[in-house]
C-alpha cells in the first residue's frame, strides 16, 4: 500500500527506522534498512556551523540522537522531538559554565504562516532545530515513531 500527498507524489507507507541529517546537504533523509525512502530540504539554526554549544548559540546540534515524542500542538506545524542534550552534551556545557539549550525539534513552519515556506525555507532562521514545509513534515510525521534513531551530520 503506499499514501498519495495532494501532488501526486507517493511514498510507501513503510515506516522509517533511521533518520540522517546532512547539514551541509541542507537535506534530511527518511531510511529503512540502509535504504533511502526519500529526503527532504531542510532549514537550520540561524548559525548552523558546528554542534550546538549552549543555549541561544543557534546551532543545530550534531551527533546521535533518538525522536523521542511528537508534538501535534505545538506553535510549530507538527514537532517531533530530538533528544538533544544527551550526557556528553549536558557534561560539556557543564565545563563551559552554560546551559546545553534544548527544546530541539523537526517542525514545520510556524503556525499560520505555512504559505511562506516557499521563501523562508531558503533560508537558516530557526534557534537550532530542523524545518520542513509543512507539506514534507506530514510525510515525515507519517513515517516516524518515536524512538527512531537520528544522526546529524556536518
Amino acid at each position: 500500500a503506499a499514501f498519495f500527498l495532494c501532488s501526486g507524489i507517493s511514498y510507501s507507507n513503510q515506516m522509517a527506522d533511521f533518520v540522517l541529517v546532512l547539514k551541509s546537504e541542507s537535506r534530511l533523509y527518511l531510511m529503512r534498512d540502509g535504504k533511502e525512502l526519500t529526503s527532504f530540504k531542510v532549514a537550520f539554526g540561524a548559525n548552523p556551523d558546528g554542534h550546538k554549544q549552549q543555549q541561544g548559540d543557534e546551532r543545530t546540534p550534531e551527533g546521535h540522537y533518538i525522536l523521542d515524542y511528537k508534538n501535534p500542538d505545538s506553535k510549530y506545524y507538527k514537532s517531533i522531538h530530538i533528544s538533544y542534550p544527551n550526557a556528553l552534551d549536558r557534561e560539556n556545557a557543564r565545563k563551559r559554565g552554560v546551559r546545553p539549550g534544548g527544546d530541539i525539534m523537526i517542525h514545520g513552519q510556524p503556525n499560520g504562516y505555512g504559505g511562506f515556506s516557499t521563501i523562508v525555507q531558503l533560508f537558516n532562521w530557526t534557534n537550532g532545530c530542523i524545518a520542513l514545509s509543512n507539506r514534507d513534515m506530514d510525510v515525515v510525521w507519517q513515517m516516524v515513531n518515536p524512538g527512531t534513531p537520528i544522526e546529524i551530520r556536518p
